[in-house]
């Protein structure tokens, strides 16, 4: 009898789970989620200059960075990287201009910073997030490209307004809304 009870229970509660699934309908897409940062990164900029012995290289002029299919533009790029048994890439540091482009998904911004260690990308001052028609804007984003997850703050430091095109310190943005039948 307990055994009878038990199964009835367990489909019980799975059939509302699926149910429950199904009136959620599907769930939304991960902005730059499940990206590759130990993937090549390739670049192409108007000049560039080797600091080897500060373990870095600027780029300047209408640069390009492509790493797995995302797509950062800039005025200027500094890239960090130490020398053990080959170059790493540790970090990047991108300004005047920033867009970051990947499958649909864009982020824009007057400052960004990739840390490909912890990979997450930080865009500061002016930033948007676009994804598809849905819009966010705000001072500043930090994206997880691990999780997905991109959390937006309405001041670029989180403490002043300084750079923000929104004097109040707060986060704005538009979502669609699927069209319902009447």
């Amino acid at each position: 009898m307990k055994l009878h009870l038990f199964l009835f229970l367990a489909a019980g509660t799975a059939l509302l789970a699926a149910s429950l699934l199904l009136l959620a309908g599907p769930a939304p897409a991960q902005v730059f989620g499940s990206h590759n940062s130990n993937a090549p990164v390739t670049f192409d900029a108007g000049r560039i200059e080797v600091q080897d012995r500060a373990d870095r290289v600027v780029l300047s002029g209408a640069v390009r960075v492509e790493q797995a299919g995302m797509t950062l533009n800039s005025a200027r790029m500094t890239v960090a990287y130490r020398s053990v048994g080959g170059i790493e890439i540790d970090r990047i540091d991108a300004s005047g201009g920033v867009t970051i482009r990947k499958a649909g998904d864009t982020a824009t911004g007057n400052v960004a910073i990739y840390d490909l260690n912890r990979r997450l990308i930080t865009l500061i001052g002016n930033v948007t997030l676009t994804q598809g028609a849905n819009r966010l804007s705000g001072g500043r984003v930090i994206i997880d490209l691990a999780s997905g997850r991109s959390t937006i703050d309405g001041r670029s430091t989180g403490g002043s307004s300084v750079g923000t095109q929104d004097s109040s310190g707060r986060v704005s943005g538009t979502f669609t809304v699927p069209q319902r039948k009447n």
